[in-house]
């Protein structure tokens, strides 16, 4: 059968040394190109998604009904429209982080006026998460890589939020690309943490006031800090503990701790996350070889914590999070259509990411002891 092409869509032409079509259907906006492969198929996509992406189109290598296809459909950059999802899930999560940052501050009625008075919470941990997610965002857009805005997930924790996350809706072209996305989210999250924690640290402690003491019901929370935090606090020649029972630190400051924390997640070099992609761009294929010994180190980290320790709670924190990693070493990593290697520039950074994100790490974030 004679391929033809409609006008304006890409012609088999451009790619028929790694990519022969004998058809092409379209469904409504949808390209179909029935065809055989000449070549393997990172070369078939490092050769037809230029073409694609320059007539406005993302493209798959596929099979249907047992036949090689290039899918393409349009592709488009940004929202067209507003993103009621993205808006109704930030209310929810400013109203979470209201409700439980209420309670840091030691407001006995969270649902009254009063709760106005966690709004430093609220922003520190909202502002901490979305400019990380808005690092990823940017750059993606700066790539021509269609993302969606930040979605932010209500959740009555400890911080009231299980943060957020956007979702990356086109192909990566390259591994700089890869890098720069991955690499954007962490050091832009990390520079709204240092603030938000700097801010916490100069910030007046808050007096816990006596009915909590008097409360049978009440817990004692601690957190871990890590070095980052206890450096900036050293700077700043202030403290994050006090001798003081009724006195602790500005809320504010735990904004900061959740900046750290979601930093280290997100940079456990393995699958989908940004240390997953900001590994993948510097090894290239080698990430495989190395991301089995991510999910053993957190297993291990586990194990260690309850043999060793009495700090027992946080085992099943890192056991869950060895499970995930195995997850997302099984999904697989990001694949860039051209996978030629990072320059020295990158690799460097990328190595001071790591390093940055280690200072965030501490092997027990947190603890719920009796008041």
């Amino acid at each position: 059968m004679t391929a033809t092409s409609p006008e304006d869509h890409p012609s088999p032409d451009s790619f028929s040394s790694v990519f022969h079509v004998y058809e092409i259907r379209q469904n409504g906006d949808q390209l179909v190109y029935f065809g055989e492969p000449l070549a393997n198929r990172q070369t078939i996509m490092k050769t037809v998604w230029p073409r694609f992406h320059e007539a406005g189109y993302e493209v798959q290598l596929t099979r249907q009904t047992g036949e090689f296809v290039l899918v393409a459909e349009p592709r488009s950059i940004g929202e067209d429209s507003i993103p009621w999802t993205n808006v109704a899930l930030a209310v929810a999560t400013i109203l979470s982080t209201l409700f439980v940052g209420a309670q840091w501050y030691y407001v006995q009625d969270p649902l009254s006026p009063a709760i106005v008075s966690a709004i430093p919470f609220s922003l520190a941990v909202m502002g901490v998460l979305g400019t990380h997610e808005l690092g990823h965002y940017v750059m993606s857009r700066y790539h021509d890589v269609d993302a969606t805005l930040p979605y932010f997930i209500p959740f009555p924790t400890i911080v009231g939020t299980m943060g957020a996350v956007i979702r990356m809706r086109g192909q990566i072209p390259d591994r700089k690309a890869l890098f720069d996305i991955g690499v954007a989210g962490p050091l832009a999250g990390l520079v709204a943490t240092v603030v938000v924690s700097a801010i916490g640290l100069l910030l007046p402690p808050v007096t816990v006031p006596e009915w909590v003491f008097a409360a049978e019901s009440a817990v004692e929370i601690e957190f871990g800090y890590p070095p980052l935090l206890h450096a900036i606090a050293w700077v700043l020649d202030a403290p994050l503990t006090y001798d003081d029972p009724t006195t602790v630190i500005n809320p504010v400051v735990i904004g900061g701790w959740v900046g750290m924390f979601v930093t280290f997640l997100n940079l456990i070099p393995v699958g989908q996350l940004d240390g997953g992609h900001i590994l993948r761009a510097i090894v290239g294929p080698a990430q495989e070889r190395i991301v089995p010994f991510v999910p053993t180190a957190l297993f291990g980290l586990a194990a260690y914590l309850y043999l060793f320790t009495e700090t027992t709670q946080v085992v099943g924190i890192w056991v869950l999070w060895g499970i995930m990693a195995t997850l997302a070493a099984a999904f697989g990593s990001a694949q860039p259509i051209d996978d030629s290697p990072l320059d020295r520039r990158r690799i460097a950074i990328g190595i001071a990411t790591f390093v940055l994100g280690a200072l965030c790490f501490t092997p027990v974030p947190i603890q719920i002891v009796g008041a």
